[in-house]
């Protein structure tokens, strides 16, 4: 992977003593108030620090960026990961004031799964579909609220492959146990966004070591997890609470298997047949012909 870049709390801190004295207002400021900034105008922070608002642009440029939106994306990017849940729920009540939240969710999620469209590495699915398929084992790993984007992910491998491991753990040693046995020609897939989980990132430096083909599934190219990955598949998941949108990961979740699927149509189809007879037998699922009285 890439090397991990500075954050942009640091770029600010390092570049502090080269700048003027309105823009050491605006970087006091921010680094001061980054959990009110990263959500307020550039006129609002320059009546906060007592500069211009020209002054403010001016000074996300000089940090290297094409104007006060992009460095306020990448500061929002950089604190998700930093902000805990009470912090969150205090930014998401100042941008929710009046607003419709039904339709602010909605339309949100429609953005990350359009962006996603437009910007997954698709070489990199393709490559993720191959190595997933010719596994030996594939281990799932996904912890707090990544857990139900592993579990759909293990439920549907479970009917595709006879050789899933989807790792349910509450420890770190737990976790280790679990996926002691991996090894070369093993798939370890980890599911981490942010607020990341530390079981996962050790997991997947582990796995990493012991030559098994690591697959992220996380937000970003400086997510934690992507560090130890072999391949990574991005999609977003902006904060609108205090919780994180998963709509765009289950969907390239779901894509996966079913590209996956496709490929092995035979055995699924077979599998699901004997799957559909026991079913039946055994009444799983409801198929409408109960008499209610």
């Amino acid at each position: 992977m890439n090397p991990k870049k500075p954050s942009l709390i640091s770029q600010i801190e390092e570049a502090m003593p080269r700048m003027s004295k309105g823009q050491k207002a605006i970087a006091r400021f921010i680094l001061t108030h980054y959990e009110q900034a990263a959500y307020i105008t550039a006129a609002r922070i320059g009546r906060e620090a007592g500069v211009s608002e020209s002054t403010v642009v001016r000074f996300a440029m000089e940090l290297g960026f094409t104007g006060y939106p992009h460095f306020q994306k990448t500061l929002q990017e950089e604190l998700k990961g930093r902000l805990t849940s009470v912090q969150r729920m205090r930014v998401t009540a100042k941008r929710s004031e009046n607003e419709d939240l039904l339709g602010a969710v909605l339309l949100s999620d429609i953005e990350k799964l359009k962006r996603t469209y437009e910007q997954i590495d698709r070489s990199a699915f393709n490559k993720a579909v191959d190595l997933i398929l010719n596994a030996k084992k594939i281990y799932i790993l996904g912890v707090r609220s990544a857990a139900p984007l592993a579990s759909f992910l293990g439920f549907y491998f479970n009917l595709i492959f006879d050789h899933v491991r989807l790792v349910h753990t509450t420890s770190v040693s737990e976790m280790f146990e679990q996926i002691l046995s991996v090894q070369t020609g093993d798939v370890v897939i980890g599911v981490s966004f942010p607020r990341y989980s530390k079981r996962t990132i050790k997991a997947m430096a582990y796995a990493r070591t012991t030559g098994a083909t690591v697959l992220a599934i996380t937000d970003n190219e400086e997510s934690p997890i992507a560090e130890n990955a072999d391949v990574c598949l991005f999609a977003p998941s902006d904060m609108a609470s205090f919780v994180d949108s998963l709509v765009a990961p289950l969907s390239v979740i779901n894509a996966l298997i079913a590209t996956i699927g496709y490929r092995r149509q035979d055995i699924v189809s077979q599998k699901l047949e004997k799957l559909e007879r026991v079913w039946d037998e055994y009444e799983v699922y409801d198929k409408g012909d109960v008499t209610h009285v």
